[in-house]
């Protein structure tokens, strides 16, 4: 599988029908450590980001299987040959669609994972069934502060107040160009305003290139929304999380402007999933919007494109990127044993420190001090960081996921197929995700 479809494969599949499903329906439904003493009551408080215990063996899980991989798996051997002796780490590798059903039941089996990356959508969820542990107590020992990081990011790791994570980068959705066919029309660089952008896209479609645009119906059309809407004005759900708020008349404007592309000749009708960043590649689409992860990609298997970076254009009036985060996290199998819970929290802390190498990889360090070093501050995706104001996440929701995968996703897709107005494509959509955002705060009992 490439880079770019297993990232596509857990993004899209993150809240897809069915893992949510699985991770409720966990030990019967019932939350991983209820009926038992707190998972944390054993472990001593964290004072720092060193192990002085016996020799402990901790188990590693995350889902990167594509580029990013060997850059992980190098982070992960400077630590055990740092802590040789003290820390074994061992890096399990899953695709990110089978690792999220896959915790739960593994833990309450005793084989989980006792660190893990997850993304910030799935903190909420994971929480809500214990099968975290809260990080409130490193993050204070180390100092840890919003100042240090993304403040977007940060508080993504927030859930019933309580921090859950340490977030250790930030992916965005951003606007890749065809540098050959804006030279023909004048640019440099992807224009960075509504008019700008409408205006190079007539342009281009004078100087011959068919279909500069190509609007998606399916992957990453719910990202392109989301941003969007943000942009506007609108929010993706009420801070109770009780009601969907994206059929609002800001989300009509921003489904109404990626219906409108089609409608103006610059994306074709039905554009496949993943087709639009393959004609990106061939050379056929002069801009497209798509998340980060695909640079390394570009870099080793588009040789002759000559392509450039920039943030999405601000269309709504405020500039604003959908984003996600990769997330440390420590288990509740972790949390039975007190020197696992600390040789976790070196680990973690460790890796953190570690992000410059992780920016490798094509990801952005949540860390405001790994973004400033020398090595990093040149790197493409470092430069859409310059106004951290723009990273928007979804909220720590439990369920979130299902909501987005069975109501907005699908609203969209209906719109952009001209199946429905994208007025009422979205009033349907919210009724369905009203619906699952009752039966979620029911099944996580909030």
């Amino acid at each position: 599988m490439t880079h770019h479809l297993s990232r596509r494969g857990f993004l899209g599949l993150t809240g897809a029908a069915g893992l949510t499903a699985a991770v409720a329906a966990c030990g019967g439904g019932t939350r991983i450590g209820s009926g038992a003493a707190s998972p944390t009551a054993a472990a001593p408080t964290f004072t720092g980001g060193e192990y002085a215990g016996p020799k402990v063996t901790l188990s590693y899980w995350n889902g990167f299987t594509g580029g990013d991989g060997p850059h992980m798996r190098s982070m992960v051997d400077a630590f055990n040959k740092q802590y040789a002796g003290r820390i074994e780490v061992r890096n399990v590798t899953r695709r990110w669609e089978d690792l999220y059903p896959a915790v739960p039941t593994a833990i309450t089996a005793g084989n989980g994972p006792d660190v893990a990356i997850i993304h910030n959508d799935w903190i909420g969820t994971f929480a809500a069934r214990q099968v975290l542990i809260p990080l409130d107590d490193v993050v204070g020992a180390l100092e840890l502060t919003e100042s240090d990081f993304i403040p977007a990011v940060w508080n993504a790791g927030v859930y019933a107040g309580k921090r859950y994570s340490v977030p250790l980068d930030v992916h965005c959705l951003a606007d890749y160009f065809n540098g050959a066919h804006l030279e023909k029309i004048g640019l440099q660089d992807a224009p960075a305003d509504k008019a700008g952008y409408e205006q190079a896209l007539s342009e281009l479609k004078k100087s011959g290139v068919a279909h500069p645009f190509w609007m998606p119906n399916k992957w990453p059309a719910h990202l392109m929304f989301m941003s969007l809407l943000w942009q506007h004005g609108g929010e993706l759900y009420s801070e109770d999380g009780t009601r969907a708020l994206w059929g609002s008349e800001q989300g009509v404007e921003a489904l109404n402007w990626m219906v409108r592309q089609i409608d103006d000749g610059y994306s074709p009708a039905k554009v496949a999933i993943d087709s639009q960043y393959a004609a990106f590649k061939n050379g056929q689409v002069s801009l497209t919007w798509d998340g980060i992860w695909q640079i390394n990609d570009l870099k080793g298997n588009a040789p002759s494109l000559k392509w450039g970076l920039a943030a999405i254009p601000n269309i709504g009036g405020t500039a604003a990127a959908w984003s996600a985060s990769h997330n440390f996290v420590l288990t509740a199998q972790a949390g039975k044993d007190a020197n696992k819970v600390q040789a976790a929290k070196a680990f973690v802390d460790h890796m953190s420190r570690q992000s410059t190498e992780w920016a490798k990889a094509g990801m952005i360090p949540a860390r405001n001090s790994a973004r400033q070093a020398p090595e990093v501050a040149g790197l493409p995706q470092v430069k859409l960081a310059a106004d951290v104001g723009i990273f928007h996440f979804l909220p720590a929701l439990p369920g979130v996921g299902d909501v987005q995968s069975k109501a907005l996703e699908l609203a969209v897709a209906k719109a952009v197929l001209k199946q429905a107005s994208p007025a009422d494509a979205l009033k349907e959509g919210v009724a369905t995700a009203d619906k699952l955002l009752a039966d979620n705060k029911r099944k996580y009992a909030q």
